[in-house]
């Protein structure tokens, strides 16, 4: 047994090597100790070099008088790299975790220094304090498996591709209005763009309707991937036989959710999450008040938002709609109750409320099967 090995042992402490990564586009930095009160090994590597990084570990091992079998425990900030790397450390044996980002301790200073050596070893010194039993040290992000994070495509594409459509078409509105012009989207485009006149009753200049045409084929393309995506979706919902699609089917018998709602509840938030508590599911969608109080002073800085964005603005969407379609439902009465005859600024206020207080009815509704107080289901489920 090594020096470094039999004074840890002393110590209590199970012989471990630290790794912290931080990942840049063309290099990662990385940051090696057997614990506190060793100065940390620097090495600097290639992206994604996997045979690169596996040495530098063989060799940090070696640095600090560790056996080959030691345990390496790791971790890097959640990011464009998604979570390829932890599943190749992983596979690999190294303990990894994930890192929220905005979970990491700065200093509080209107100017403080940052560079990629600073926050690496700021990394490696929140690893060691947690490894060696320090709670709440951080947020870890809990990594999907291949198959959830995959089904996610779908509907993000459908994200997109709606946003991207309503880009361009505020843009032609916008190319449009800059001449007192405007058309109307039901109708067909060309017949609308020779009918179309300007001030002084000339036609539409011929550089503005060609751009007006091109980005109108932009827009029809986007509405067909739109169409394909959704019957992509609806045929899914029909016939898929796994847990998340029963979930889906689940969630549709309820009046006011649809397919997109029901949908990406599932494939974002309980479809792969296993939540202990209604506090944790609320953290997760950022529906969490965020208190703030000194002395005297007391108030509330609103919520969190530091979760699922995508999940937390369908919860508020679907409150909205909860109030329309589940009228004599507890949750429905208690918003009445409560914001029903207040300004508009509160009424707001309580639908964040509210969401919050659906989306855990919801997970009871899906978990044990608890359907929501008062709440009306359909005699089956519906694709919109």
């Amino acid at each position: 047994m090594t020096a470094t090995a039999r004074r840890i042992e002393r110590n209590g402490v199970r012989a471990t090597l630290f790794l912290a990564l931080e990942l840049g586009e063309s290099t990662w930095k990385l940051a090696f100790t057997p614990g506190l009160g060793q100065k940390p090994r620097e090495r600097t590597i290639r992206a994604r070099d996997r045979e690169a990084l596996r040495d530098e570990i063989t060799r940090a091992k070696r640095r600090f008088d560790l056996p080959v079998r030691t345990r390496v425990v790791s971790c890097y900030e959640a990011g464009r790299e998604g979570f390829w790397l932890h599943r190749s450390l992983v596979a690999e044996g190294i303990e990894n975790r994930v890192v929220d980002a905005a979970s990491i301790e700065v200093n509080r200073r209107q100017r403080h220094v940052k560079t990629d050596r600073m926050d690496v070893h700021r990394l490696l010194r929140l690893l060691v304090r947690k490894g060696l039993g320090e709670e709440r040290v951080w947020s870890v992000v809990h990594v999907p498996t291949p198959e959830d994070e995959d089904r996610r495509h779908l509907h993000r594409e459908l994200v997109t591709a709606k946003r991207d459509r309503t880009r361009v078409t505020n843009r032609i509105q916008g190319l449009l209005a800059n001449q007192g012009l405007r058309i109307e989207w039901r109708h067909p485009l060309a017949p609308q763009l020779d009918a179309l006149r300007l001030w002084d009753g000339s036609p539409l200049p011929p550089g503005l309707r060609s751009r007006i045409e091109r980005e109108w084929e932009r827009v029809e393309l986007l509405n067909r991937q739109i169409q394909a995506l959704e019957a992509e979706r609806r045929a899914a919902i029909r016939t898929g036989r796994d847990r998340a699609m029963a979930q889906v089917r689940q969630l549709l018998a309820l009046q006011g959710i649809g397919s997109n709602s029901a949908w990406l509840y599932v494939m974002e938030f309980f479809g792969w999450r296993r939540f202990r508590n209604r506090k944790q599911l609320g953290s997760v969608a950022g529906l969490t008040p965020t208190p703030h109080q000194s002395g005297d002073e007391s108030r509330e800085q609103g919520i969190g938002r530091d979760g699922n964005r995508l999940v937390r603005g369908m919860a508020i969407e679907i409150a909205w709609g909860w109030l329309r379609f589940q009228p004599r439902s507890a949750l429905t009465r208690w918003y009445q109750r409560r914001f029903g005859r207040a300004s508009s600024r509160l009424r707001r206020i309580g639908i964040v409320a509210l969401a919050r207080k659906l989306l855990i009815a919801l997970w009871h509704f899906l978990e044990p099967g608890v359907v929501p107080e008062g709440a009306v289901c359909g005699p089956a489920f519906r694709v919109r």
